[in-house]
């Protein structure tokens, strides 16, 4: 009897060795949080004050890379705001780049809608103006208030596309709304286009250069 029970007790120790060994085991390494990219920033002085715009090189790559080669080839620099569209009380949007300068202007890149890039147009948004898809270069719009209406839809008719989102405002949100309440001219245009969105007095950007 005796050696009955003591091989019952091996027999059950036997069974209780691979638990043990696993409580004892270590736990596996937590994999290491991935670090939040940091995107780069651009600082506008302008002749009625300061802003900051965070460029979204992740989700918009090729938008965000168009409007950093405009700011690192200094072609912004002296650039206006020319046309300011106020539908509403911080509703409506302003608008600056070259404005034609063949000088200033780089080739069209392909569009990036927001159904594609994730970033919609809500308040103080940047984004690539166009004409037809694949033709934006370096005009830029600045919503003011939450605009929609710029985002791709495509139960909308048209190309459905819309603007190409590719930042914000992230300082200096005053600054842009002085621009869009600044008083436009009833009868000028540009080309004989935007008439009653042409600012009586440009606001001129001084220098845009990245922030360190």
């Amino acid at each position: 009897m005796i050696g009955f029970v003591r091989v019952a007790t091996f027999a059950l120790s036997l069974f209780a060795m691979p638990v043990a060994a696993q409580q004892a085991a270590p736990a596996a390494p937590v994999p290491a949080a991935q670090p939040v990219p940091t995107l780069p920033r651009v600082a506008f002085e302008t002749s009625v004050g300061r802003f900051v715009i965070e460029a979204d090189v992740v989700h918009a790559p090729i938008s965000a890379g168009n409007f950093l080669r405009y700011v690192d080839g200094k072609r912004l620099d002296g650039v206006s705001f020319y046309r300011a569209v106020k539908i509403g009380e911080h509703f409506g949007f302003v608008q600056f780049g070259p404005d034609g300068d063949a000088k200033r202007i780089l080739p069209p890149i392909k569009h990036e809608p927001t159904t594609q890039t994730g970033i919609k147009h809500t308040d103080f948004t940047v984004s690539t103006a166009r004409f037809a898809p694949g033709s934006a270069r370096g005009e830029f719009t600045i919503s003011v208030g939450d605009q929609p209406s710029f985002d791709a839809d495509p139960s909308k008719p048209g190309d459905n596309l819309g603007y190409a989102a590719f930042g914000h405002v992230v300082e200096g949100q005053d600054t842009i709304l002085k621009v869009f309440d600044a008083p436009v001219s009833p009868t000028a245009t540009l080309r004989g286009a935007f008439k009653g969105e042409v600012p009586v007095t440009k606001v001129t950007i001084l220098t845009a250069r990245r922030v360190k």
